[in-house]
């Protein structure tokens, strides 16, 4: 009888176990586990990795804060404590590039000024290190391209923070100008800007900053009309205007464009670091569509001429944008906010800068 009770015990234990491990391996049987997250780690612990990187890495789906790059002793103990950071993936700028070794980290972001972008995505990429870089992508597209090359180069994947690639509101005014909800789109109006960060903004300094309001501001403008459209322009025209020299030395205060695209859409652009706009919208045949505000990391607000659109508002734009990185690695295919798309960006900008300089419309080749 004892035989008999410690038989039927250890069955009914072994029953019980193999039960709890079934359970925990539905994906032997039904959906698959979750794949692993990539590890993110960003370098530079400014404002923006502050208080928009670093929380949307807290609801990622595919990836997570990893590590840090600072050189601020003080933060690095304030972001390992909040984060759960652990030392081993906590680097200088001395120790950056030891980071090849460290199988945690799959993702580099670099949130530094714009004149290290190149140097840092080059370096991340020689690292063997998929590489996120905020905009603008680079000074220039010379720069832009030689950060193209080392990706390709090493292996690995590029992608340039622009979070309303992946907004909802932005989404949907690419959908109704595709699916010609109103017509042909006419005219777009596209402007951003605010008053000057300053006066000891590195933004105002064109050596570290690369060109003021125009490459800080005026790159969510020239995407709002070319990613309206899905289009990009074959000419531009423009002027610019400084009246505060105080402030403004080496850059302009305020800069007005025109885009003609293919299919006869003109788009009327504008961005300025003396006063307020913020405002993507688009006029039809049989109506228009618009955002205001368009580009603020806050959130967008969208009305048609039939009334308000029904799309929801994420409270982190840069989650859906980090997602959609994770995904284009695991699955091996470009991402849509691309290096490339981020060297369009640099060639308009200063397709721009000489159609204000020379007062001439200048013709946009992009098979160069």
């Amino acid at each position: 009888m004892t035989a008999l009770i410690s038989r039927r015990t250890t069955i009914q234990t072994l029953s019980l176990t193999m039960g709890g491990l079934l359970a925990q391996s539905s994906g032997l049987f039904g959906e698959p586990p979750a794949p692993k997250k990539l590890g993110v780690a960003l370098v530079g612990l400014g404002n923006y990795a502050t208080r928009q990187l670093a929380p949307a890495l807290l609801e990622s789906q595919n990836c997570y804060l990893a590590g840090i790059v600072t050189g601020s002793p003080e933060k690095a103990k304030t972001w390992a404590a909040t984060y759960t950071i652990p030392v081993k993936n906590i680097y200088n700028y001395q120790t950056f590039d030891q980071i090849r070794n460290n199988p945690d980290i799959d993702i580099i972001y670099v949130v530094l000024p714009n004149f290290l972008h190149a140097e840092y995505t080059i370096r991340a990429a020689q690292a063997g290190k998929h590489v996120i870089c905020e905009k603008p992508l680079a000074m220039n597209t010379d720069e832009a391209r030689q950060m193209i090359t080392a990706c390709g180069k090493a292996g690995v994947q590029l992608s340039v923070g622009y979070r309303l690639y992946f907004e909802p509101h932005h989404l949907e005014m690419r959908r109704l100008a595709a699916e010609k909800t109103f017509g042909h789109v006419k005219v777009i109006e596209s402007g951003l800007g605010f008053t000057v960060p300053g006066p000891n903004s590195w933004r105002l300094d064109k050596k570290i900053g690369g060109g003021g309001a125009i490459m800080d501001l005026g790159i969510y403008a020239i995407q709002g009309a070319r990613r309206t459209l899905n289009l990009d322009p074959i000419s531009v025209t423009a002027q610019a205007f400084t009246f505060d020299k105080v402030h403004f030395k080496d850059i302009h205060e305020t800069v007005f464009w025109q885009f003609e695209f293919p299919g006869g859409t003109v788009a009327h652009c504008s961005t300025t670091y003396s006063s307020y706009v913020d405002r993507l919208y688009a006029t039809c045949e049989r109506g228009w569509f618009k955002l205001e505000p368009a580009y603020n990391a806050t959130g967008a607000q969208g009305v048609t001429s039939k009334g308000i659109m029904d799309v929801p508002s994420p409270h982190h734009q840069q989650i859906a944008q980090i997602d959609a990185f994770g995904q284009a690695i695991r699955t091996k295919t470009k991402p849509e906010a691309s290096g490339e798309e981020g060297w369009k960006d640099m060639k308009l900008i200063g397709a721009i800068l000489q159609a204000a300089e020379t007062g001439r419309k200048i013709p946009l080749d992009w098979g160069s």
